[in-house]
């Protein structure tokens, strides 16, 4: 659907601002079907990013800075985050061995366990998007890399 109809306005300023806004507005809808998918496994898009993180660096432990660095939403608090996904028991902290200032965070066997199981049903969130073709995502993939600088 045209963003025109979404948030029935028809004219906009020039393209530019009409991107921003359509880029914007898909952006809410992709995080509201990406919370709504992830609210059976109860976690947050945040902690998700979290857990994949750590999995991408497993079994080495990642610092809560280097969380911060990664993660997608910069506005997260990292802190909190792994002391929910601990009180889940998705994952440790240790105190490092280098540095006792630092505390080093590791995915947990359970916490790997899960991201397996969001894994095998990933599919079905990805339905939501594949009404354009593998080629057209990837071209939408340039333009929002240019778009970015």
């Amino acid at each position: 659907m045209k963003i025109e109809s979404e948030i029935k306005q028809t004219t906009f300023t020039n393209e530019y601002q009409k991107a921003v806004i359509n880029i914007v507005f898909t952006s809410s809808w992709i995080n509201s079907e990406n919370n709504r998918f992830l609210k059976r496994y109860d976690l947050t898009s945040q902690q998700f990013n979290v857990l994949r993180i750590l999995r991408g660096q497993y079994p080495e432990p990642v610092s809560v800075q280097v969380l911060i660095e990664r993660m997608i939403d910069k506005m997260s608090n990292a802190s909190r985050l792994v002391e929910k996904l601990r009180q889940k028991e998705l994952v440790q902290r240790k105190e490092c061995g280098t540095d006792r200032r630092k505390v080093d965070v590791v995915i947990t066997d359970k916490g790997l366990l899960l991201l397996e199981k969001i894994d095998s049903s990933w599919e079905e969130f990805e339905k939501n998007f594949k009404n354009i073709s593998v080629d057209k995502a990837k071209e939408l993939n340039n333009i929002l890399d240019n778009f970015r600088g």
